[in-house]
């Protein structure tokens, strides 16, 4: 038993173990709503079930927050992401819509370049703001989030783009090998990501700069271009993520794609154990705390949760995973007993000898 309760408080300090438990949780709670929310079919060759929607759905918040981690890891932050994600899905719809042939993959596959081009520069002006200019990351990154949306606005000319591009819809609603697509998309991302900041001194190199950024400097590291590669990798999974977003609908809205993406990235990214002030930071912890958000999400609606109540709720459960998941918080609410003082044994008293 001691054995038992000894390897379970090992567990429970591990910076996933808190948010593995949420997601259990809350897959429990839909199970228990729903039985048939753990059923999984195939239905044409590809995979339907709620848990499949699930994951489909959180790819996009994957991506951004993937992104988001690299440039939280050197102590940034970029608010712009959202923005970023709409800007990028308006470029493509835009160019697609123009064509005489919306399911050619050369148009689609222009659009593609051309809206990666325009995150690239976007995500290099936020580069540029914060490691060349010198200003604080979210005062850079707060001006494209706002001026951003304009764009956004300004490409679609303030009205919904529509499309019918089979080759595009792929991106967010198709099948390859019986499962979507946006999966395999988030899949090879991820590993991508994963391959170059933990097969390469990458990693190392993002967490010194955010750990100390003058220290790195002074031991010979340029954290100005990391610090400028992080934004610039924050910018084209933004991308990505639009075009699934847009992809999913066929349309492009400049006012509502990825709208408060960035803030559902940000929790996800401290939900997967990486600290705000930067340093070390946890890929597979990012993407736990997207799913664990986005399951959240589904059990919001799958309750019939009103849409007053629905946002506080959402705030009520991350607070709670958060504090659980702090190790200071847990050692103020677990009350340790006191050590016992062990008990001095009374010397033997020596028998009088009477005069």
């Amino acid at each position: 038993m001691s054995e038992m309760r000894t390897r379970l408080r090992a567990a429970s300090g591990h910076q996933l173990f808190w948010p593995v438990v949420a997601l259990l949780a809350l897959l429990a709670a839909n199970t228990v709503y729903r039985p048939s929310f753990v059923s999984i079919e195939v239905k044409d060759g590809h995979l339907y079930g709620s848990l499949v929607d699930i994951v489909r759905l959180s790819a996009p918040l994957i991506l951004v927050a993937l992104g988001m981690t690299l440039v939280i890891a050197t102590g940034g932050i970029d608010l712009s992401v959202g923005s970023v994600c709409a800007i990028a899905g308006a470029m493509a719809c835009l160019h697609i819509s123009q064509a005489e042939d919306q399911n050619s993959l050369s148009t689609v596959f222009t659009a593609l370049g051309m809206a990666l081009g325009l995150a690239l520069l976007l995500g290099a002006w936020n580069g540029l703001l914060v490691s060349v200019i010198g200003i604080q990351p979210i005062i850079a990154t707060l001006i494209l989030m706002v001026a951003g949306r304009g764009l956004a606005q300004l490409i679609t000319e303030g009205q919904i783009i529509t499309i019918n591009s089979d080759p595009y819809r792929l991106i967010g609603a198709g099948y390859w090998l019986t499962l979507p697509v946006a999966i395999l998309i988030a899949i090879a991302v991820s590993l991508l990501i994963a391959a170059l900041t933990r097969r390469t001194a990458l990693g190392l190199i993002i967490e010194a700069v955010g750990g100390n950024a003058e220290a790195s400097r002074l031991a010979g590291i340029r954290s100005r271009r990391i610090t400028f590669l992080v934004y610039v990798i924050a910018g084209v999974c933004a991308a990505i993520a639009g075009f699934m977003i847009t992809a999913d609908v066929s349309s492009a809205a400049g006012n509502s794609a990825g709208l408060w993406i960035e803030l559902d990235a940000i929790l996800a990214v401290v939900i997967g154990g990486t600290a705000l002030s930067g340093g070390r930071f946890s890929l597979s912890g990012t993407v736990l705390g997207a799913l664990l958000i986005q399951t959240l999400t589904t059990t919001v609606y799958a309750m019939n949760i009103s849409p007053q109540t629905s946002l506080l709720f959402k705030a009520v459960v991350v607070i709670v995973v958060c504090l659980i998941q702090a190790p200071a918080f847990r050692a103020k609410l677990v009350r340790r007993r006191p050590p016992a003082t062990p008990t001095v044994a009374a010397a033997p008293q020596k028998e009088q000898v009477p005069a």
